[in-house]
């Protein structure tokens, strides 16, 4: 039978517990859930410290249970029979759960199956049926003495709701590996026990694993947060505070060079760019709705002269309704499109940030469309052609997938507007989609609160993926705004409006590149393009008078005119990721040329300064990978 790589990953859970406790007896275990590249279960493995020098032991041992083609059989028993199985075993995290689903179906006066499963392990040949009248007639945890064929086959059991694949065979022995140890709050409550998460990678097979570690061990090389610093791009300060990244002049560079493609991109397609202060006050946000959805994560500023309640701006879109408020439109005007890269701020929780993929002031190449209906398939066009084209420069359309986030029909407390608007946003985005020939999947539940989008996954060079641009579109807050535009009978028309996002946000999308071209980027994108290095003093002065010449066609360049030896200058180039290095002597000063070292290439030659300066302005003007 195929199965599913999540129940794949459920059953080495189990095993992995098996293991445990096989080789750390009395080790209470908790919960253990598959993940996105494995799985983990937490432990309270009481006075024995556990560290990852276990590893190596523990995935010996699950590797012969595997091999045992030990059975995952289910039953089910009343919730006073699973307390007394869970007693016996002394698993007291489980107790809880049990005392937690039952408080929780009187609570909401639903009983679902009034019953708890627990799945076991036996040898091949074991009968649930057995295993159960066992468990009745004897305190089971104790395996010793069992000599009679009726429960020698029992390994190991787990309260567990399933499901699970029949046997371990259907596992590969060779298809996961432990990862790193990790600490965990029992129900994530920090007045709770603490425990100990072990972390696992698992795939289909040794193949697919070996490929998921050599991505890691590249991302781990690429990893920007290293980079960063090595690399001078950014700065982090206490003073200023965690996730608040500071640019220093060659981060700058970067990110006005992307700024400044995104505005070139935009520009020949009629956008206008707006600008709009970093903070308003509460009575904006509760007007567009942010206020009732995002409170939370939003910084308040008190005080001031005018004793009025303001917030930072969390998005920039409440703002631009007030700007498109300000005018007199009508049907001949329409679309209207601002593009603003504007700073927004989000008190987002401390876990979930990390180096600049996840900070609390986002940079958004933002822009909204005011539209009609009818006009929605086309800017939707329009905004997927500038989305191809940007990724594309970056190396990153190939692969890429689109997700039609609509809303979840389960939970409709999580969304405001009227059903029937909903109903035309997702419609008007699915055909959109279509047209465009979009590898889209519809995804429920990952909508905005305020409408449907179609979120752009990307993969970067080692095949992560990454949502990155965005589509929304927008019926609700046109109507709270109360936004119009005169049709064509001279009536007031509502707009509809797209929110769009090309790179999503600029510290996000530099995080990512950083990693994608692992710290090497295209021409021109690189803070510091060319590096001059003289053999000796006395050639300096050939190697500042090309620089001179090179800084004429505003080629980024500088010279290393230290007394470093040769050697020691070239690495010291190579390991700042300097594309092109050159390298000058008494030959290059004689014939007026350089030796040039591409660094991503590794490709040596010599050429004439024209040469050199030609091949450089033509790959910064082609934008080159």
């Amino acid at each position: 039978m195929d199965y599913s790589i999540d129940l794949k990953r459920h059953g080495l859970a189990h095993i992995m517990a098996q293991a445990i406790q096989d080789n750390f007896p009395g080790t209470k275990i908790a919960t253990g859930p598959y993940t996105e590249d494995g799985f983990y279960y937490d432990f309270d493995f009481g006075d024995v410290e556990f560290s990852e020098n276990d590893f190596k032991k523990i995935e010996k041992s699950m590797k012969k249970i595997i091999s045992q083609n030990q059975d995952f059989q289910m039953f089910e028993v009343s919730y006073d029979e699973a307390r007394e199985i869970l007693k016996t075993m002394w698993e007291e995290f489980k107790i809880e759960l049990v005392d937690r689903l039952e408080s929780w179906e009187f609570k909401n006066k639903e009983k679902i199956t009034g019953r708890i499963s627990f799945y076991i392990n036996t040898w091949k040949g074991g009968k649930v049926s057995e295993v159960q009248e066992f468990l009745k007639q004897k305190g089971f945890w104790d395996f010793s003495g069992m000599d009679g064929d009726q429960v020698r086959n029992l390994k190991f059991i787990d309260m567990c709701t399933g499901p699970h694949v029949a046997s371990t065979s259907a596992l590969d022995a060779n298809s996961f590996k432990l990862a790193r140890v990790a600490w965990a709050y029992w129900l994530g409550n920090a007045e709770n026990n603490q425990l100990t998460r072990i972390y696992a990678y698992a795939f289909e097979n040794k193949e697919a694993l070996d490929k998921h570690l050599h991505m890691l061990a590249e991302a781990k090389k690429r990893d920007h947060r290293i980079l960063w610093k090595k690399l001078k791009l950014f700065t982090t300060s206490d003073l200023v505070g965690s996730w608040l990244p500071l640019m220093q002049p060659k981060g700058m560079i970067i990110r006005k060079a992307i700024e400044e493609y995104l505005w070139d991109l935009h520009k020949n397609r009629w956008y206008d760019r707006v600008w709009t202060p970093h903070l308003a006050k509460e009575e904006l946000y509760q007007k567009s709705g942010h206020a009732g959805k995002y409170l939370e994560d939003m910084f308040s500023v008190y005080g001031g002269t005018s004793k009025e309640n303001f917030f930072l701006k969390p998005m920039n879109c409440p703002h631009h309704m007030q700007i498109f408020a300000d005018n007199q439109f009508s049907y001949r005007d329409m679309p209207i499109r601002y593009f603003e890269p504007a700073t927004v701020y989000r008190d987002e929780k401390t876990g979930q940030l990390s180096g600049l993929t996840r900070v609390r002031s986002i940079t958004q190449d933002d822009g909204h469309l005011f539209c009609r209906v009818s006009q929605i398939q086309e800017e939707v066009w329009a905004i997927v052609e500038i989305v191809k084209e940007f990724y594309k420069t970056f190396g990153l359309l190939d692969g890429y997938w689109v997700s039609l986030s609509v809303r979840d029909p389960e939970t409709p407390e999580k969304y405001i507007g009227w059903n029937d608007v909903w109903e035309i946003a997702e419609k008007s985005l699915e055909e959109a989609a279509k047209a465009q020939g979009l590898n889209y999947r519809e995804m429920p539940g990952e909508a905005a609160f305020y409408g449907p989008k179609l979120d752009f996954m990307f993969q970067d060079a080692i095949g992560r993926e990454w949502q990155l641009a965005t589509i929304q579109c927008d019926f609700n807050q046109p109507n709270r705004f109360a936004l119009s535009f005169k049709n064509e009978e001279n009536e007031d028309e509502q707009p509809v409006v797209i929110h769009r996002a090309i790179s999503g946000s600029l510290e996000r999308f530099m995080g990512i590149m950083i990693e994608h071209f692992a710290g090497t980027f295209p021409l021109w994108l690189a803070p510091e393009q060319v590096r001059l290095v003289p053999v000796a003093e006395n050639f300096a002065d050939y190697a500042f008078d090309v620089k001179k010449k090179l800084e004429s066609q505003w080629i980024r360049v500088t010279v290393d005119a230290s007394s470093d030896s040769l050697n020691k200058k070239v690495r010291n180039a190579e390991q700042m990721h300097v594309n092109y290095i050159l390298v000058v002597g008494e030959e290059e000063v004689t014939k007026s040329t350089v030796s040039v070292r591409n660094y991503k290439t590794k490709d040596q030659n010599t050429m004439n300064q024209a040469e050199f300066m030609s091949m450089v302005q033509k790959e910064i003007q082609e934008k080159s990978l």
